[in-house]
């Protein structure tokens, strides 16, 4: 819509995962260190936290489009609190059969599988997405997938995203054991003020547009309401673009960003934080 008038080739602020697009700010430059740390060393369980929109998926995608193709990953991403084992739910991340066999069969087969692809070279990475959901059940079930191991080599990897529920949920009593598994850990904080301003214009320059667009105190009143979260900033940087191409507005100044937040005072159904 106001692609052409602000010389953009794609819309640089659309709230969908693009690695493309990935900030690295310094929370975010450490969390992907410490990720590719544990999966160089060989770590069994890294935990990767972050408020709703801070940029874990984002990130877990940059990951693994960096990864080299001696990986074998699953995904586990539609978790929550009833389940009490994950392993079916792994056998199908993986494409492994797990219909109608017994809770043996299905060890002995993943067990198998662990063997198989580190006698050809291979890694075995298993990505649990939202595992704030999982219950300490599920949690345990991981942890004793974990025990499968050739010698001194980790067959298995994981690592676990989630809101900071998760980080809280790792210290309760009952997984003091799986906690002592976690060899890599890393909570995302959402932006400083001053990161944000370069955030604008980093995403503004993967989609083209090589000049500045948005004033500094337009950037700095989106940090305040976006509270520093990236998805938030995203959702009102999009909104604020379009009132710039209606009011053929060639900067974006802090006036239009104030009008768009008292727009959405009063005529929006969700607050403009959100």
């Amino acid at each position: 819509m106001y692609e052409a008038f602000y010389g953009l080739k794609e819309k640089p602020f659309s709230i969908q995962p693009d690695p493309d697009f990935l900030y690295f700010g310094r929370r975010h430059a450490y969390a992907f260190a410490m990720l590719e740390f544990g999966i160089k060393n060989g770590a069994g369980f890294s935990v990767l936290s972050g408020e709703i929109g801070c940029g874990k998926t984002t990130l877990i995608r940059h990951l693994l489009n960096s990864l080299a193709t001696s990986h074998v990953v699953g995904l586990v991403y539609n978790t929550h609190r009833d389940i009490a084992d994950l392993l079916e739910w792994i056998m199908l991340a993986f494409g492994l059969p797990y219909e109608g066999k017994s809770r043996v069969a299905l060890f002995d087969t993943f067990q198998r599988f662990l063997i198989e692809q580190h006698g050809l070279g291979k890694r075995v990475l298993l990505i649990v997405d939202e595992a704030h959901n999982l219950n300490p059940d599920a949690l345990e079930s991981l942890r004793m997938l974990s025990n499968i191991n050739a010698d001194k080599h980790q067959l298995l990897q994981v690592i676990l995203v989630g809101q900071p529920q998760l980080k809280n949920m790792l210290t309760q009593p009952e997984l003091q054991q799986f906690a002592q598994r976690v060899a890599v850990d890393f909570h995302i904080k959402p932006f400083e003020a001053s990161d944000v301003m370069n955030y604008i214009q980093h995403r503004l320059a993967i989609a083209g547009r090589k000049t500045p667009l948005f004033a500094a105190a337009a950037c700095a009143r989106i940090a305040e309401i976006s509270r520093g979260i990236p998805r938030s900033i995203n959702i009102l940087c999009d909104t604020v673009l379009v009132y710039g191409f209606a009011a053929e507005s060639e900067t974006i100044s802090l006036a239009l960003v104030e009008e768009v937040l008292k727009d959405k005072a009063e005529f929006g159904t969700l607050p403009p934080t959100v």
